[in-house]
């Protein structure tokens, strides 16, 4: 019986053998089915995921920024920078009228400027140097003419006094005139500041247009250059010069003419006036050459001179109001896509000034500032009012 049932075990496994093939093909080829199905559902939706997002990058790509600014390519706040410093300009003029309301009443007041200051001292300087040169040489000619008289032969025996102190004394007077040329040769400049160079000119006019009775001068631009009176007179003070200088050359030559005659100590002391004499007539030369009389530019100190004596007239007496101004201008610009444009403007001014008397006692001083509320401007129609279109121009005043 037992052998009858190991011959039979391996029929069985056979026959289980055959079953579980039977059933495990349609299962594996069911599993192969679901799982291609499966496979072209997944790359059918990375596709429409992918199509989806190329569609929206193409709509942000056309559409503007959220945040709030210019859009790219079409605005720049760089191109308005100028238009923030016209509300800058609004407040220098204000602030002109206010520090001319604050000026002491019956005095006249000129713009403190180191360069035309120097310049007016300069000019003085050489006016005085001219003035004292004709009359030193005059009192030299005076003394040269009565020692000339005293030393020639028909009146030898009216022997004169030595100028030793003419002879020895160094002529520093004519000497520092000559080196006046000099003086107009400074290197001295301003500070530009953020409104740029002309912000100080810009108040100055500010002031003239509010006060214009109560200033003596604005001290640069145009100085009077046209005015041929000063620069005659300074002509005509040289000219003296010349005339004094060729009375000197006169003495010297008959000085040497005596020397030569004279023998002993009487030659020596004939020979030491005739050098004295001379080098005098060097020293006026370099005196006048430097002057440039003949040439009427800048290189020319009589030229200059006569400029700033016709400023030192017309600020004699009057006040000086030093100011220092600097303005600032603020532009902000905002777009959008179906708002447009905006530009917004507002401005910045700080001053400070002071008041002195021309010996330079302080009268009064003080520091303003201004900041003006800003004005909103539609770069496609009219977001400012009329007022700031004008502002500015002749017979408006300004805005606060």
């Amino acid at each position: 019986m037992a052998e009858h049932n190991r011959q039979r075990q391996p029929f069985i496994f056979g026959i289980v053998l055959c079953l579980i093939t039977l059933y495990s093909e349609p299962v594996r080829s069911q599993s192969s089915s679901e799982l291609l199905e499966a496979r072209a559902r997944l790359l059918e939706a990375e596709t429409r995921q992918a199509l989806a997002e190329a569609e929206r990058a193409e709509l942000l790509a056309r559409l503007p920024p959220t945040q709030a600014k210019a859009l790219a390519g079409n605005v720049e706040a760089a191109k308005f920078g100028a238009a923030g410093l016209a509300r800058a300009f609004d407040l220098a003029l204000e602030l002109a009228g206010e520090v001319c309301a604050s000026l002491p009443p019956g005095r006249r007041v000129t713009l403190y400027d180191p360069i035309v200051s120097q310049g007016v001292v300069a000019a003085r300087t050489v006016d005085g140097a001219l003035g004292r040169t004709a009359q030193e040489l005059a009192e030299r000619n005076i003394e040269l003419q009565r020692y000339i008289n005293a030393h020639t032969p028909e009146s030898a025996d009216r022997r004169g006094v030595i100028p030793l102190i003419w002879l020895t004394a160094p002529t520093v007077l004519l000497r520092a005139g000559a080196d006046l040329a000099g003086v107009f040769k400074s290197d001295a400049t301003l500070t530009g500041i953020a409104y740029g160079d002309g912000a100080r000119a810009l108040f100055a006019s500010a002031l003239a247009r509010s006060c214009p009775e109560r200033l003596a001068g604005l001290s640069g631009g145009y100085m009077g250059e046209l005015d041929t009176a000063r620069h005659a007179y300074l002509l005509e003070r040289v000219r003296l010069v010349g005339t004094e200088r060729s009375v000197l050359a006169q003495h010297a030559a008959r000085l040497e003419v005596l020397a030569d005659g004279a023998k002993g100590e009487l030659k020596k002391e004939l020979q030491a006036v005739e050098a004295a004499a001379r080098a005098q007539l060097k020293a006026v030369d370099a005196f006048t050459e430097g002057l440039r009389a003949g040439e009427a530019s800048d290189k020319s100190p009589l030229f200059t001179a006569a400029r700033y004596l016709g400023q030192a007239e017309r600020s004699s007496g009057a006040l000086v109001l030093d100011v220092d101004l600097r303005l600032e201008g603020l532009s902000l610009v905002r777009g959008n896509l179906f708002g447009g444009e905006r530009l917004a403007l507002s401005g910045v001014a700080f001053l400070w000034y002071r008041l002195h008397e021309p010996d330079g006692r302080l009268l009064r001083a003080d520091a303003l500032r201004r900041v003006s509320r800003p004005v909103e401007v539609e770069l496609r129609g009219e977001g400012a009012d009329g007022a700031f279109w004008q502002v500015g121009s002749a017979g408006s005043p300004p805005t606060r």
